[in-house]
């Protein structure tokens, strides 16, 4: 009952909310933002708790205040992506300005391949129907959600928007591969990488604590050759900004597990620095630092985790 639920409150805002007049819709989340903001359910605090380490020296009423920010930025992702496929192509150019954009040319029309990481900060959606538009679409990996009607919904959006969604599970392709061949050819990958889903992650330093994150994007392009290009998100007023920042190079010192960890730390100060100054646009809802996480055992050398677009992590709301 609980899956059909969920399901059918997704379906009703991809079939309705893209017939509101915007200000409408942009109120109506506004609404619930804030609602789930005063709420202070399960979910807000710990969008508070990871906000304390951003901003530490926040007393308790700015904590407050920017934590209603980011629900009502984490809100305005749900809205922009309920009414996305009916967004004309004139509407999503005027909408996204993303500086940095002819470094990711450049290695596309060079003919290697690149592998866009980013953490979860604004619209990743816009941001990649955006980039497929400009005539370079691309491959992303996409956890698998209960209800499996949900994730197939997910799927049909995601490709409505000119991306190539691959399952991390249950699928009939080896992702890792696929993925490595896709760069080989020249081609794109986009991976949302901030956030450790599986046991497998890399230990990093990030606002003076550790987290992991996932090992994927420095290990495929250690793999294929293609250029990593860290990618920081935020808003401003109507519009989504981004800055594609300079490739992560391969430092082509130590072992393989030690250079993997240099480019993954070198991809999460940037992250750093561009969640410090917007953090507002973090979507950071679930615990994320390993003091906050049940003790756990590292899984070393079994698997490269791989970085997925994960709906699901908030499928049951705030």
């Amino acid at each position: 009952m609980t899956d059909r639920l969920v399901y059918w409150a997704y379906a009703l805002g991809w079939a309705v909310l893209k017939h509101l007049p915007e200000s409408w819709a942009r109120a109506l989340f506004d609404v619930l933002a804030d609602y789930a903001w005063r709420r202070r359910g399960k979910r807000v605090l710990q969008l508070e708790a990871n906000l304390r380490r951003v901003r530490p020296g926040l007393d308790e009423a700015g904590l407050r205040e920017l934590s209603r920010a980011g629900m009502r930025s984490y809100m305005r992702y749900w809205m922009e992506s309920f009414r996305l496929p009916v967004w004309s192509r004139e509407r999503v150019a005027r909408d996204v300005q993303v500086d940095g954009f002819e470094l990711l040319k450049e290695h596309l029309e060079n003919g290697r391949g690149a592998v866009i990481a980013l953490p979860h900060m604004a619209n990743w959606d816009l941001a990649g129907t955006w980039v497929a538009q400009k005539g370079h679409p691309f491959t992303t990996v996409a956890e698998r959600l209960k209800p499996e009607r949900l994730f197939d919904r997910f799927v049909e959006f995601r490709e409505g928007q000119g991306m190539e969604v691959l399952a991390l599970t249950g699928g009939s392709v080896n992702v890792i591969g696929t993925l490595a061949r896709r760069l080989r050819a020249g081609k794109m990958v986009c991976l949302v990488g901030d956030r450790d889903l599986s046991e497998a992650g890399i230990e990093v330093s990030f606002f003076g604590e550790t987290t992991r994150m996932p090992a994927g994007p420095a290990a495929l392009c250690q793999r294929t050759g293609a250029a990593l290009l860290p990618v920081t998100l935020w808003y401003d007023g109507p519009v989504l900004r981004g800055r594609i920042h300079p490739e992560v190079v391969d430092p082509q010192v130590g072992d393989r597990k030690e250079r993997t960890l240099a480019m993954t730390q070198a991809m999460a100060d940037i992250w750093e620095r561009g969640i410090a100054e917007h953090p507002q646009d973090w979507h950071m809802l679930q615990k994320f630092w390993l003091a906050d996480l049940p003790v756990r055992e590292t899984v070393v050398g079994k698997s490269v985790p791989v970085p997925v677009a994960e709906p699901a992590a908030e499928a049951t709301g705030p």
